[in-house]
């Protein structure tokens, strides 16, 4: 019995004795590490924070990794690992290995299953970066297979030129699969303010492709994949979970165009730009676009809803296009509603709809009569609540006259009929 004793302690030991070492050189190797990085700020408010995970190795410039233990040796524990047989004597009583459960359950193998799932479509892409033809190096990000034709979506700074961000590459890309495939990509067009590009790559057989999810499903708390190629390591997987569903760009100092973004707590760095997001189902969810630099578990990726949209606009067009009014507005609650009537004892009585705080000069709500302190109720027809729903009903309308339902001080309805124009983010 006591033999008994001594050897399951023993194991026991040697357990924690791995889980303290591993614990320990993770935390050398962070300290130790010499890793490059490039940061993409978008805002100054946020120039030092906010990052694009992708990785642009110049040359002559080596990024080491350290494996190796600073004990002496490598991996001195493995021999004294413990076995799966041994594991098993010490399940308690009642505890059954059942792989089964219910829906919304996470079994053992459910992020592995998604990995399988996803995996074959994820590629590596790398982009040649030079001055006047001069090779200086090479920009490395992921992307994810979405047709079998070949159709690659990916992250639009992943595939640019850096110097300015303005003009697009029509050059070569190249794309390797997760099954050590080689392709030359064409990037067939790209959306800077939204940073989604799409790349095509040709082959004699059909290529593996990823299965579409819908973000808007997600909840705050389900569990998701990233996946890519983070510091050109093919075929990386990390797990975490959704943070929040609709991180605004204004939260995070990105001006320009108004964007919602899936905050996850994965770990993501330079290379994971235009990997995909992946749910339990292993089906893409987001588009891995930034995180924030020297923060742990802060990522951002743009919901494959709006992905699929501007992809869908960029084959169609070669541009998106973007309904422009000239407002600048807030959504409504009914504890903002409240706040504003006790400050206000004119505001007007609404359970719901879109507040209009500022009017642009010279713009077309300008010329269509919209004021400030304007609550829109009814826009195109449809009762309204957000200015998300605006957005979606105009859609890419241009020069089509859109009817607007505003409710003024003193509960006073007005009917206002506004024309969109395209956006022009260098006004």
């Amino acid at each position: 019995m006591l033999r008994l004793l001594v050897s399951r302690t023993s194991r026991r030991c040697v357990g924690i004795g791995v889980i303290a070492f591993i614990a320990a050189s993770d935390s050398l190797d962070d300290n130790n590490s010499s890793l490059s990085r490039t940061p993409i700020s978008h805002s100054p408010l946020l120039h030092q924070f906010l990052f694009h995970p992708s990785d642009f190795v110049l040359q002559g410039i080596a990024s080491s990794l350290l494996f190796s233990n600073p004990i002496g040796g490598l991996f001195p524990f493995a021999d004294a690992a413990v076995s799966s047989d041994n594991l098993k004597k010490e399940e308690p009583q009642g505890v059954k290995n059942n792989d089964k459960c219910g829906p919304g359950c996470l079994g053992r193998n459910a992020i592995a299953n998604a990995a399988a799932a996803a995996g074959p479509s994820v590629v590596n892409i790398s982009v040649s970066r030079g001055i006047h033809g001069l090779i200086l190096g090479k920009s490395m990000g992921s992307g994810t297979i979405i047709d079998s034709d070949g159709t690659i979506l990916t992250c639009a700074h992943v595939v640019v030129d850096f110097e300015g961000m303005k003009s697009i590459s029509k050059g070569k890309v190249d794309v390797t699969l997760q099954d050590g495939r080689e392709f030359e990509g064409t990037v067939v067009s790209a959306d800077i303010h939204s940073d989604i590009a799409v790349v095509k790559i040709k082959s004699k057989t059909p290529l593996p492709s990823a299965k579409l999810g819908s973000s808007s499903k997600l909840r705050p708390g389900d569990w998701v994949l990233a996946m890519g190629c983070p510091l050109s390591l093919q075929n990386t997987v990390t797990a975490g979970i959704v943070s929040c569903v609709d991180r605004k760009s204004s939260d995070l100092g990105i001006g320009g165009i108004r964007q919602e973004f899936l905050q996850t707590d994965c770990a993501v760095n330079e290379g994971n730009s235009g990997g995909p997001l992946v749910n339990l189902d292993g089906e893409v969810v987001g588009i891995n676009i930034l995180k924030v630099l020297n923060a742990d578990g802060v990522s951002f990726a743009v919901p494959i809803d709006v992905a699929v949209k501007i992809m869908d606009n960029l084959l169609k067009r070669g541009r998106v296009i973007r309904p422009w009014l000239g407002l600048k507005m807030l959504d409504l609650n009914s504890m903002v509603i409240t706040q504003l009537k006790e400050r206000d004892s004119s505001f007007p009585n609404v359970v719901r709809g879109v507040l209009i705080l500022m009017v642009t000069p010279g713009s077309p709500a300008e010329q269509a009569g919209f004021q400030p302190g304007d609550v829109v109720t009814e826009f195109d027809g449809r009762p309204i609540s957000s200015i998300k729903e605006i957005i979606e009903i105009m859609g890419d309308k241009l020069g089509m006259p859109i009817k607007v339902i505003v409710n003024r001080a003193h509960n006073k309805l007005a009917t206002l009929i506004v024309v969109p124009e395209e956006a022009n983010y260098d006004r």
